[in-house]
């Protein structure tokens, strides 16, 4: 079994060396932050929530199980996402990733990714 180091950090956080590849993983850019601030080596707007349930869970907070089924739906049909996490977590299991956010809230979609990833790369 593969070793994968997988973080979660938020966009508005300082880079460190330690972050390793540091990926945006919003829709859309956070509010504030520079290109050259956020120091990122990706962004992956193929893996994000659509439009559609961003907006329903920005509603719906309480709800996140039913959020978790829903974005793993959406990913799990997605062609386009499939390639890029398949990538993300051949990187993780050769070095540490940084899935960077905007998110505000400790349970948001880049904690998904992070599960969906260390199950590949276990794979």
């Amino acid at each position: 079994m593969v070793a994968v180091e997988i973080s979660i950090k938020r966009a508005y956080e300082a880079p460190s060396p330690e972050d390793g590849y540091r990926v945006l993983v919003d829709r859309l850019w956070p509010r504030g932050v520079s290109k050259e601030r956020a120091k990122l080596d990706a962004w992956l707007r193929a893996v994000t929530p659509s439009h559609e349930l961003r907006k329903w869970y920005h509603a719906n907070l309480s709800r996140w199980e039913e959020f978790r089924e829903r974005y793993l739906a959406e990913l799990e049909a997605a062609e386009e996402a499939e390639g890029a996490l398949r990538s993300l977590a051949q990187r993780a299991g050769d070095g540490r990733v940084t899935l960077v956010t905007g998110a505000k809230n400790e349970r948001n979609h880049a904690v998904v990714l992070k599960e969906c990833l260390e199950q590949m790369a276990s794979k």
